[in-house]
C-alpha cells in the first residue's frame, strides 16, 4: 500500500511535538508493512465516509480512508481530532 497525505494531515504533522513526529513515521511504516498490527489499534469509526483510525501513542490518533491501494492521511493529533476527522 501507498501513503498519501491531504492538506489537513500536513498541517496537523507540523504542529506535533518532535517526539511524537518519530513515533507517528514507525506506525506509519507499520500501517504499511502490517496493517493488522495490534499496536496500531485501528478501528472504524462512526462515519458514513468509511473513515478509520490507528494508534500513534496512548493520546494521539490518526484517521485514514483506503481507495485502491491507497491510505489517505487525513487528521493526526490528539484525541480531538478525532471529532473532525
Amino acid at each position: 500500500m501507498k501513503i498519501f497525505a491531504t492538506k489537513p494531515f500536513e498541517k496537523d504533522y507540523k504542529e506535533l511535538p518532535e517526539h511524537i513526529k518519530k513515533i507517528a513515521q514507525k506506525q506509519l511504516r507499520l500501517l504499511c508493512e502490517r496493517p493488522r498490527h495490534p499496536s496500531l489499534g485501528m478501528k472504524k469509526m462512526e462515519d458514513p465516509r468509511d473513515i478509520w483510525e490507528g494508534r500513534i501513542t496512548r493520546g494521539y490518533r490518526f484517521t485514514f480512508q483506503t481507495q485502491n491501494d491507497i491510505y489517505i492521511l487525513r487528521r493526526i493529533g490528539t484525541h480531538d481530532i478525532l471529532r473532525t476527522p
